[in-house]
Order: structure tokens, then sequence, then C-alpha cells
């Protein structure tokens, strides 16, 4: 029997993890779960062939910004909510606690922990905007932060304390209550890993019936289509950069050989597991990364150097404005920029938050808030102010490409920056390395992340069902691409944001459960 807690007080439940999973043909799957899951996935495929790709997108353009519109308010509150609660769980004598219990120890080393959880937080994010986004709110590309005027002194140092602001804690905080919850519930209670263990308090044995399946369907359909888009949108980026270093036409068959590779070296990467697979990978990721960051400090020390500074203080100095949803001038830039992001974080929180609580066994609360919130925030910190300062400083000396155009092309801007230094060549060829290398991590993490949620918790399902999910990512961003190219895969991603509301309401709900949960554990020792 595994041991659970109730709504008061520590209780058992008779809940066995796997008791309502069925075996056959070589699968280990909850029975309701992984039924549904796949039906709506494939549903949502025929539709995709049935209807046009541009029709779609509009349908579900339409209802992703009508929620952004209605419920701004509600993205940057809870935003908001989730750094307040982690902050003071990292100064409560909450913080104490060790998930696994008192004499649990670590199953990864500190560096491997942090590569794992960065590259499958946000790492390849990082690749795609890290040069577009501070020179898109530099010239008002769309709408500036504040209202601020476009090319000016205030705009470079406004682009990029905003850039770092959608980036730094904020979505940290968003994975880290999904992730902390996860962990505690099933190291320290017991419960299966998945999303409905962590409303055990709230819901008692009614989160093994039908209010857990919908929770956990609901956390498939967000990863699943999650990591389907960014593999779509990531191979079209792979394949211009591909195209930009060694001129292969960035045409569909590109991008669909992308995404085979990618999805294969994914399968075999869950095959071996996270300790032979996510693990390698995830550190030969930060070793890549780190090797292009420090090349292209050094490169543009003088600036780059300088720029962190100002990167932080222009952080801490608009943190509160930028958090603010009322009464703003800037709705436009703040709906389009801010809320888009805040719903993209939390529609991939299920994803990313269940891996980090995988490999996060072992340490404090403490230990582990700071990790997650506080060190890639200091690394998105250096990252932003090297590239992004730098690609500023192109804009205002009129330097290349971005120079002479500015932002024309957002898979681009990072290797158009390249062209005029000093190694470009071999930069944009460490960059398209590192690209497919994050997507590999994504894929792999992610398939690992829906194989334990239709295995109703399990962490040891059969390695044919990893290999299926693998696939699976893989095939629907290739159908989409196949079907509808860009439009499909973009209305994928607005189907994908639009589950951001009511996991919203599922985290905040979440943080409750938490405390709930952790009153129970012995933590003055």
């Amino acid at each position: 029997m595994t041991k659970g807690i109730d709504k008061y007080s520590i209780d058992s439940t008779d809940y066995t993890i796997g008791q309502d999973n069925v075996q056959k043909w070589g699968f280990d799957v909850h029975n309701p779960v992984f039924g549904w899951s796949a039906g709506l996935i494939a549903l949502f495929l025929v539709a995709a062939l049935v209807m046009d790709a541009e029709t779609a997108k509009s349908a579900l353009d339409g209802l992703k910004w009508q929620i952004i519109g209605s419920f701004d308010w509600l993205f940057i509150w809870s935003g908001n909510i989730f750094v307040i609660f982690c902050l003071a769980l990292i100064v409560s004598p909450l913080g104490k606690i060790r998930l696994g219990g008192h004499d649990a120890t670590a199953d990864y080393s500190f560096i491997s922990w942090l590569s794992m959880l960065f590259a499958a937080g946000m790492g390849i994010g990082l690749m795609f905007w890290s040069v577009a986004e501070p020179v898109a709110y530099f010239t008002g590309w769309y709408e500036t932060p504040l209202g601020v005027e476009a090319n000016t002194p205030e705009a470079a140092k406004l682009a990029l304390g905003a850039t770092m602001f959608h980036w730094g804690l904020h979505p940290w905080a968003i994975y880290g209550v999904v992730a902390l919850s996860l962990a505690f519930f099933a190291y320290n209670k017991g419960l299966p890993l998945s999303i409905r263990s962590i409303f055990y308090p709230l819901l008692g044995d009614r989160a093994w019936g039908w209010a857990g399946h919908v929770v956990d369907i609901l956390a498939v359909l967000a990863t699943l289509f999650g990591l389907a888009t960014s593999l779509g949108l990531g191979a079209q980026q792979a394949a211009s950069g591909i195209h930009h270093v060694f001129g292969i036409e960035a045409g569909l068959g590109l991008q669909i050989v992308v995404i085979t590779v990618v999805t294969l070296l994914a399968v075999v990467s869950v095959i071996r597991g996270i300790d032979g697979g996510v693990k390698v990978i995830s550190n030969i990721n930060m070793i890549v990364a780190f090797l292009l960051l420090i090349l292209v400090a050094l490169i543009g020390y003088a600036i780059t150097f300088g720029n962190i500074g100002t990167t932080l203080m222009a952080y801490v100095e608009n943190i509160i404005p930028l958090s603010n949803p009322h009464g703003r001038d800037d709705v436009a830039w703040f709906q389009g920029w801010t809320v888009f992001y805040w719903a993209w974080w939390i529609s991939w929180s299920p994803f990313v938050g269940m891996f980090i609580a995988r490999v996060s066994k072992g340490r404090t609360v403490r230990e582990f808030i700071t990790a997650v919130l506080l060190v890639p925030t200091a690394v998105t910190l250096i990252w932003m102010s090297v590239f992004g300062g730098m690609a500023i400083d192109q804009v205002v000396n009129n330097v290349g490409q971005l120079g002479a155009k500015g932002l024309t092309d957002v898979s681009l801007a990072m290797f158009e920056m390249f062209d005029v230094l000093p190694m470009g060549t071999v930069l944009s060829f460490i960059a398209v390395v590192l690209v497919l290398v994050f997507f590999i991590t994504s894929s792999d993490s992610g398939s690992l992340v829906i194989d334990s949620i239709t295995a109703g918790g399990k962490v040891d399902a059969p390695v044919l069902q990893r290999i299926f999910w693998a696939l699976m990512e893989g095939a629907i961003a290739v159908a989409l691409l196949w079907i509808g190219g860009t439009e499909a895969i973009q209305a994928l991603q607005a189907g994908a944001i639009s589950t951001a509301l009511p996991f919203t309401i599922v985290l905040l709900l979440m943080c409750v459960s938490l405390i709930m949960g952790m009153r129970t554990e012995d933590y003055k020792r």
C-alpha cells in the first residue's frame, strides 16, 4: 500500500501505483488516461487532415487572443504569486524538508542536475530569442515595453530588462511550483508521479477518479502538443541555420529530415533512460552552450561584460512595473509578449515540472527552489546580456544585416549577428549543433514525462512505451508541417497556449495543496 494524506492530516490511501493499468502488447498503461489521450490526439490529427490549416490557425488564434485579452490580469497576477510563493518557501522552515525523507540522497551530481533541468526548461528558447527579442523591443518591431520610445538609450536598457523579465524568475517559479509539488507527493508521500497526486490533500481518494483523469489527460495533451510545436518551429530555425551556414535549401524536405534525425536520436536516448541518455545529452548541451557563450563574450568583451550590470539593473528597476497588469499604456506589447509568454510557460509546466521532479530526489526544498529559481536566472542574465547586448550594439552602430535592416527573420537573427563577428562561420556551426542537441533533450525528456503520466505514475514503464511517445511527437510535427506548414504548427501552438487558462487555476490550487501536504511533514528536526 502507498501512504498518502487526506484533507486534514496524515492518513493512508489504499491506492496502489499502477493498479488501474492494462498490460498488453508490451505496454503498461493507465486505462482511461492513455486511451483518452491517444484518442484525442488521433482526433486532432484527423481534424488537421480534414480542416484547412489556415482556417484552423484562424480559429485557434482567435481563441488564444480572446483568452489573452480577457484573462491577462489572471496570468500576470498568478505569475507574481508563484514567484512570491517560491521565495517564501526558501526562507520558511518548510525549506528544511528533504525530498524523499530525512535520509534521502541525491541521485545526480549538482552540475548534472542543473544541466538537465536547464536544458529541458528553456535552453532552446534562449537560442531562438536571445538576439531577436532584445532587438525587437529596442526597435519597436512589435511595440515597445512600457511605451518607451524605440531606438533610444532608454529603449536599449529596457529591452534587456524586459527580455530578462520574460526569461527570469517568473517562468522558473512556474516550473518550480509544479516540480516541487510532484517531487514532494511522489517521494515523501509515496503517491504516483503524476499531476493528480498533487491534489490528494484537496480531493482525497477522488484524485484517483475522473477528476484526476481529466487533470492528467490535460497534462498529456499540453505536453505533447507543446513539444510537437517546438519540434516544428525548431526544425524551421535549424533548417534556416543549416541553409545559412551550408547553403542547403531550407524547405519542407530539410525540415522533415531535421525532425526525423532529432526524433531518432531522442528514441536512442529514451531507450537508454535518464542516466544513459538524458543526463549525457544534457551535459553535452551545457558544455557546447558555455563554449558558444565564452567565445561570443570574448569576441565582444568590451560590449558584453559591461551589459551584465546594465541588464541586471534594468531587470530590478522594471520588474514591478512590468509585473503590473493594470492601467498599462503598452497593452498591445504587454498582451502580445508578456501574457503570451506566461501562458506558454504555464502550458509547458506539466512537462518541465515533472521532468525536474524526476531528477530532484534527495534535495531539500530550500536547495531545490534556490537552484531551480535563482541559478537559471543568473545564467540567463549572462546569456541575454552577451547575445542581446551585442545584437543591440550592432543595430545602434548600423553593423551587418541587423544594423541595416533590423529584425527581419526571427529564426535567422542569431546567425545574422554572427556573420559580422570573427569566426562567424564557426559560431554559426556551433549554434546549429546546439539547437539540434537542445531539441533532442526536449524530445527525450518530454517522452519520459508523457510516458510516466500515461503509465499511472510509474517511472519504469516498458521501453516500447517510451519509444511510442518519442515517435508520436516527431510524427505529429512532421504531419502538421506536411499538411499545412508553418500555419499548422502555429495553430497547434495556439491550441497549446489555450490550455494555459485551466492550468493557471490548477497551479494556484497546487500551491494550496502543497502547503497542506508539507505541513504534515516533520520539518522542525
